[in-house]
């Protein structure tokens, strides 16, 4: 139930049981999950020490696809080390140089929208921004190559729920869809050391833009203990980058297009911005976007030791979690909470530990700025070439949950149709 209406069942625990609750839920969840939505309880668990707040167990869950070293699932040495080798390839300096590669993506992907055509937006945007993934990320400039490795991808990123027993139970890995989870993933695993090791091998490494040559190309850091990325190591940060930038961009670009479909007054001024270039305003749309829809449902941190936290006693091993769907939903600190609103991320009314899409404290999320630079950019692209409406009967929108993402049941559909030149 947990996995399927985890929003309505959050929101229900809240109404019944007030701000701070427990749920038990069976493995491979936390078996006593401790669900906080105040900011002030926020703050308290994202500023707590890391030795104390395992973020990495408690996304245990994925080991079997990010892998072991994962950034998402270490902590405390482990993960601050990658987390310092990964750092150089996020920096503002760097997201500046990925733009115009993002920008050529995007151009490519909407030339081919067709003037008062009927658009699935969300899949429209897991194309794109799978495209930046293999070119900005993977550095695969070559289509053939990209070709090859696209479609396994995709079968890694929209995973069987089943494939979850598999991993409980290994003997189910020699059957139907186990099995060809396992094989897929053996033939990316070797599809990326090839890459890797090509890569390596390269005379011309330090010129090359994408993330995965800048990766290769960091030595060792001031740390004597942050030793370059292992093969294995890059394999796995590589897989990370693809699960956490993909399909939570493509889903939260999507429902950005739904929300200006339906608010055509926000839209123009939205189109206005697009055509001068005022990106602050196109990222406070898709902030606003973000948090109406959360893609992301809660950030998670496991107890290492007991703990007082929101004034609770909480025992070794229960799992804290900071509920983004809870926390976007709160009247105080989102004044006229229902609306698309996007000046309320310009205006300063938006506090700390109110909008956690990225999470928070020292495991935010290293893309956010590269996802927050790609979201602007797509937003430019689509809203200075065409007016969005929804098709009719189409008004609202519901989410379902696909992996562990919040998407639009139905593919957040909207009609474009080519600007004039009134912006009307």
């Amino acid at each position: 139930m947990y996995a399927k209406w985890r929003g309505a069942l959050l929101g229900l625990a809240a109404r019944r049981h007030g701000e701070v609750f427990t749920l038990h839920l069976v493995p491979p969840y936390a078996e006593n999950l401790v669900v906080f939505s105040r900011p002030e309880h926020i703050r308290e668990i994202f500023a707590g020490d890391p030795a104390d707040l395992h973020a990495g167990e408690g996304n245990r869950l994925l080991v079997h696809i990010m892998g072991e070293h994962s950034v998402l699932l270490t902590d405390e040495v482990e993960h601050a080390r990658a987390r310092r080798l990964l750092m150089p390839a996020f920096s503002g300096s760097s997201l500046r140089s990925y733009r115009g590669m993002v920008e050529a993506i995007a151009k490519t992907h909407i030339d081919r929208w067709a003037n008062g055509s009927t658009i699935h937006t969300l899949d429209r945007m897991n194309e794109l921004t799978l495209d930046v993934i293999l070119q900005v990320v993977f550095g695969l400039t070559d289509e053939r190559r990209r070709e090859e490795l696209a479609p396994r991808l995709r079968r890694i990123v929209n995973i069987n729920p089943l494939v979850f027993f598999g991993w409980r139970y290994p003997r189910l890995q020699r059957y139907g869809v186990w099995k060809r989870f396992r094989d897929n993933q053996a033939a990316i695993d070797a599809l990326l050391y090839r890459e890797i090791a090509q890569r390596r091998a390269h005379p011309d490494l330090d010129q090359r833009a994408d993330v995965l040559s800048r990766l290769l190309a960091v030595g060792a850091g001031e740390n004597p203990s942050d030793t370059p990325l292992s093969d294995a190591e890059m394999r796995d940060q590589l897989v990370t980058l693809l699960l956490a930038g993909h399909e939570t961009t493509a889903s939260a670009l999507a429902w950005t297009c739904h929300e200006l479909a339906a608010a055509p007054d926000i839209q123009v001024t939205a189109r206005r911005a697009a055509h001068a270039g005022d990106d602050k305003y196109l990222e406070a749309v898709l902030k606003e976007a973000m948090r109406r829809r959360p893609v992301i449902a809660a950030t998670g941190r496991k107890l290492t030791r007991d703990m007082t936290i929101g004034g609770l006693d909480l025992p070794r091993g229960t799992v804290v979690s900071t509920s983004i769907l809870l926390a976007h939903a709160r009247p105080d600190s989102y004044p006229d909470v229902a609306r698309f609103r996007p000046d309320r991320f310009l205006d300063g009314s938006v506090v700390p530990n109110t909008w956690l899409p990225f999470g928070g404290g020292v495991r935010r999320c290293l893309g956010a700025g590269f996802s927050l630079m790609e979201g602007t950019v797509v937003l430019r692209e689509i809203l200075t070439r065409y007016r969005l409406s929804l098709p009719a009967g189409e008004s609202t929108e519901r989410d379902r949950i696909r992996n562990i993402t919040h998407v639009p049941a139905h593919g957040a559909r909207i009609i474009v149709t080519a600007n004039d030149s009134h912006l009307s």
